[in-house]
């Protein structure tokens, strides 16, 4: 399964990007052995001057285009973003601003926010989730805030493992679901038939024609 994580962390090293490796961490711990995670790391601010640039030509650089193709592929997506004036970045909105509109509908998101004071938790429900579910994607229901004093505290690592833990299971079950509706659609193609294990065999065309072919 791939998880991509985007993080808006500004400053080496960032608490923002802390905590979204150790979600990341936690969701691939929490993900069953049969589908490890692939986890891929989107650092904004290595992208701020390419987003600025598509905002006023419309062309996404190199990088963006990079970092636009993996979240549109992404099983789940990790998003955690620093609190400014009370709400996320700039930076992390106009990242989601640029995505194609249909890039997260239906794809499981964790949401999580870092923030110098506890007073700003109110940021997860009053601006993040509902940013992800305008794009439609499927929010899961622990959200992560993490205050300077959260760090070490007991808490945080609780709220860390139920939030991965419900990520993990949504990105299972869509996987799957892939898997199945890929295999459907194989065993349903034109000259496709049943293997002995029970996966199919392609028919040879020139067979196809013989066997349409009238009996003499």
């Amino acid at each position: 399964m791939k998880l991509v994580v985007v993080s808006a962390g500004l400053s080496v090293p960032s608490s923002t990007r802390l905590l979204a490796d150790r979600l990341a961490t936690a969701v691939g711990r929490a993900a069953p052995t049969e589908a490890p995670v692939d986890v891929q790391v989107v650092e904004l601010r290595e992208l701020a001057v390419e987003i600025a640039h598509f905002f006023t030509n419309g062309f996404p650089g190199k990088a963006l285009a990079a970092a636009q193709e993996a979240v549109a592929g992404a099983d789940g997506l990790i998003a955690v973003t620093p609190v400014f004036s009370a709400s996320y970045s700039g930076l992390f909105k106009s990242f989601f601003d640029v995505l194609d509109k249909d890039a997260l509908v239906g794809k499981p998101v964790l949401v999580a926010a870092t923030g110098g004071s506890a007073r700003h938790s109110l940021v997860l429900e009053h601006a993040l989730r509902p940013l992800f579910a305008y794009l439609r994607a499927v929010v899961v229901p622990t959200a992560v805030y993490a205050a300077s004093e959260d760090w070490g505290a007991e808490g945080l690592e609780g709220r860390i493992e139920r939030a991965a833990g419900e990520l993990a299971g949504l990105m299972t079950g869509l996987s799957a679901g892939k898997a199945a509706t890929a295999s459907r659609a194989a065993t349903e193609l034109p000259g496709a038939r049943s293997g002995a294990d029970g996966g199919f065999t392609v028919v040879p065309f020139a067979e196809q024609l013989a066997a349409l072919a009238p009996k003499r």
